[in-house]
């Protein structure tokens, strides 16, 4: 039964509850400087904890370097129950959101260009730990697979500074099935970071992968950064019957759709944080979950 799904998973070398934070919210515009008001991300950070959420995920880039400062400032030193977890592989060349006669435009990936040179996810590994405050990083993910650099290399930096105790356990972000079985002949890979949420399972090939080989499955844009507007009739229709928002049906058909799913919602503000973490309570029906599956995206 799809209700009938555990309530934790195993990651970064602990049990953590399912529903995580994501802490790209805690930058300024375009993910780029210091957030508008940082006393709340740090009240937000705080609040999760006290919500039991047990799984952080954070990166290098988003700011960059202001969300792990924020992370530290709030939380350490860190619960023996949470699980950290960073990313290195991208750089940043500005703001990813820049104003246009015709309004804003994201820039998306032109933003955020990927370096995987060994010596550079060496350094950015290093540098994570010293502003998250810890001597080994529970998760770290490779943001993206630089197509310039063998993805042996990469892997195999990160291999090296999991053997030298820097690094807990390896995942990877928004790879394909092929990098990740490449990346597995080099190291163990624990969790695999995509876009993914119900209206764009473009990554549905990766998640049934996870699940065959029990990865946790790390759904990032949950609720379709704000998008779930347009999304089909359904996901509003299940809203009204539950009382609550599309943001929470969404949360809540991730946590029911697999096991290995570990979705990491994301807010700069306590509200908005308490809602999407309400979502955990929320138990849809096999008919709402299916209807949902069904949605075109």
């Amino acid at each position: 039964m799809v209700d009938h799904h555990p309530q934790t998973i195993t990651i970064g070398g602990k049990t953590v509850s399912r529903l995580g934070f994501g802490s790209m919210r805690f930058t300024g515009r375009g993910i780029w400087g210091p957030p508008q008001d940082r006393d709340e991300c740090i009240a937000v950070a705080r609040r999760a904890v006290e919500l039991g959420v047990q799984f952080f995920d954070t990166a290098d880039s988003y700011g960059p370097h202001v969300a792990e400062e924020i992370l530290h400032e709030a939380l350490y030193p860190y619960p023996d129950d949470v699980v950290i977890a960073t990313k290195a592989g991208l750089t940043r060349n500005g703001p990813d959101v820049i104003d246009t006669p015709s309004g804003p435009k994201r820039l998306g990936p032109a933003a955020w260009p990927p370096v995987g040179r060994p010596e550079y996810l060496r350094q950015q590994v290093l540098m994570s730990m010293r502003r998250l405050g810890v001597d080994q990083i529970d998760l770290l993910q490779l943001h993206r697979v630089d197509p310039k650099v063998p993805l042996a290399d990469q892997i195999g930096e990160l291999k090296a500074l999991q053997d030298e105790g820097k690094i807990r356990e390896i995942g990877m972000s928004q790879c394909t099935p092929a990098q990740l079985n490449e990346a597995r002949q080099i190291a163990d890979i624990v969790s695999v970071q995509s876009r993914f949420n119900v209206i764009d399972r473009s990554a549905q090939d990766m998640l049934e992968v996870c699940e065959r080989d029990g990865l946790a499955f790390i759904p990032w844009a949950p609720v379709a950064q704000g998008g779930l507007a347009q999304a089909h009739e359904a996901l509003a229709d299940v809203a009204r019957t539950h009382g609550c928002t599309v943001g929470q049906v969404a949360i809540a058909w991730l946590l029911q759709v697999s096991p290995v799913m570990l979705p990491i919602p994301g807010t700069s503000q306590r509200k908005h944080l308490e809602e999407n973490l309400a979502a955990s309570e929320l138990t849809l029906t096999p008919d709402d979950v299916g209807r949902l599956t069904a949605a075109s995206s």
